[in-house]
Parts: structure tokens; C-alpha cells; sequence
């Protein structure tokens, strides 16, 4: 039986290097994005018996349950979600002059849809018989190192992905009984269209040695992480933090 799982902005960027990765692991794949589908995007990674594209907003709460039906019915179950779309603010401006509007548009999109489609993808999972697995289904956060790293020009995005990491661990403790183990990725400083405007920025501080590893991260460095954590080996291990970024968390002197 092929193991299904939902990839949230997984038609670009971080989220296409998850993508990319679980279908080289035989997982098929939902990849579930706002754009229209991108011409040939399907047929890179596979064709359709490998993996399908849903059109859908995270922050659309009100849709998940359709979404969620609409993959079951595409596959037949869901045994991985990994929550990756997320949005940075569209203008970086210091918290004096952050606005309301820019605040709600990156809460919706980077922390409440998550969390409810957690919600509506965890109850899914509950309804699939578990057989004698120890692991029923596994949920992956991609949250940032910005988590627990101060940046006062977009302090909306720090605090969306401060509260992902309390959702994670909230999650993780409601669900393991059921044997879902939730787990939370740190991408750190990754090369994909998000971050090509900063890249003189990184790579002078990537020379400066701004992380042990002196080099920026890759999508497939993120995805071999979550095919590690979706794999099943680890079914005694739940709420943990797996940082993916060349070792900038580690306070040095």
C-alpha cells in the first residue's frame, strides 16, 4: 500500500524539494497550492500516478474538509501532511510601523489555515484503520529559524512561526496517543525564489561565518528531513524541533 501525503505550497521552493523527495521514496503526493497549476509541474514529478495537483487556499478554512475529501477520494487516504505554504509580509517595515492589515494577512496564511487543517487532516487520519503499526500518520510543521530569532522589519512573520511551534507541540501531545507523531523543521537561510532578493546579504554573511556550515540550504536539504521524520523509524518520538540550517542555532562565541 502506497503511502499518501498532502504538501502544502509544494509546487515551488522548499515545498517542490518535499515534494520531489517523498515521491523518490514511492510516498504519492498531493501537492496543494493558491496558483493555477504550473504547466508540466505534474509530469515532472512523475506523472499522475505519482502525484496531483489541488488548487486551494491554506487560509480558507472553510474549504479544507472539501480538500481533504477531494484527496481521499484522488488516493484513498492521507498518511503524511506536511504544512509548508507560508508567506513572508509584503513590505518588511520595523513593528512601529507594522500594520493590522499586513499582520492578519500573515497569521491566516503562515498559522491559523494550518492549524485547522491539522485539524481536518488529523481527524482523517483517525478514521483509516491503523493495523498494527506503531506510526497511524505523521504531520510535519515547516516553521523557520525565525521561530526564536528576532527580525523587528517583519515581526508578524517571527510571531507566525513562534506560534507554529507551540502548535506543534500542541498537536503532538493530542495526537500521540493515536500514534501521529508531529514533528517541526527549522529551515535556516534556503536558496529558493523567496530569498534570491537577499542573496548578496547572506552570502557576505555566509563569508563572515554566520553558520558553521558556510553555505546557503537547498530544498532537498529540507525535503530529506521530512522524508527522515515521515519514514516510521522514529515511533517513539513526537514534538521534536529538527533544525535545518547548517548549525545557526548554535550559539558560538
Amino acid at each position: 500500500m502506497n503511502r499518501v501525503a498532502i504538501v502544502t505550497g509544494g509546487n515551488r521552493g522548499i515545498g517542490l524539494g518535499i515534494s520531489t523527495s517523498l515521491i523518490a521514496e514511492g510516498v504519492q503526493v498531493a501537492v496543494v497550492a493558491t496558483r493555477p497549476e504550473p504547466d508540466g509541474l505534474i509530469e515532472s514529478l512523475g506523472g499522475p500516478e505519482k502525484a496531483a495537483y489541488f488548487q486551494g487556499r491554506v487560509d480558507d478554512v472553510a474549504a479544507h474538509a472539501q480538500l481533504v475529501a477531494d484527496i481521499v477520494d484522488r488516493f484513498g487516504r492521507i498518511d503524511i501532511l506536511v504544512n509548508n505554504a507560508g508567506v513572508a509580509p509584503q513590505e518588511r517595515l520595523d513593528i512601529l510601523d507594522a500594520t493590522p492589515e499586513s499582520y492578519d494577512r500573515v497569521m491566516d496564511i503562515n498559522l491559523r489555515g494550518p492549524y485547522f487543517l491539522t485539524q481536518a487532516v488529523a481527524r482523517q487520519m483517525l478514521t483509516q484503520e491503523r493495523g498494527e503499526e506503531p506510526v497511524r500518520g505523521t504531520i510535519v510543521n515547516v516553521s523557520s529559524i525565525s521561530a526564536d530569532t528576532v527580525s523587528v522589519n517583519r515581526g508578524e512573520y517571527c510571531i507566525s512561526k513562534a506560534g507554529g511551534s507551540m502548535a506543534t507541540k500542541l498537536w503532538a501531545v493530542r495526537l500521540a496517543p493515536e500514534g501521529i507523531p508531529v514533528y517541526e523543521i527549522r529551515p535556516g537561510v534556503v536558496a529558493t525564489d523567496m530569498t534570491a532578493g537577499v542573496k548578496e546579504k547572506y552570502d557576505a554573511l555566509f563569508a563572515q561565518g554566520m553558520a558553521p556550515m558556510p553555505r546557503w540550504g537547498a530544498p532537498s536539504d529540507v525535503g530529506g528531513a521530512v522524508v527522515a521524520l515521515t519514514s516510521g523509524l522514529m515511533p517513539y518520538s513526537t514534538g521534536d524541533v529538527i533544525h535545518v540550517d547548517g548549525g545557526m542555532h548554535i550559539p558560538t562565541l
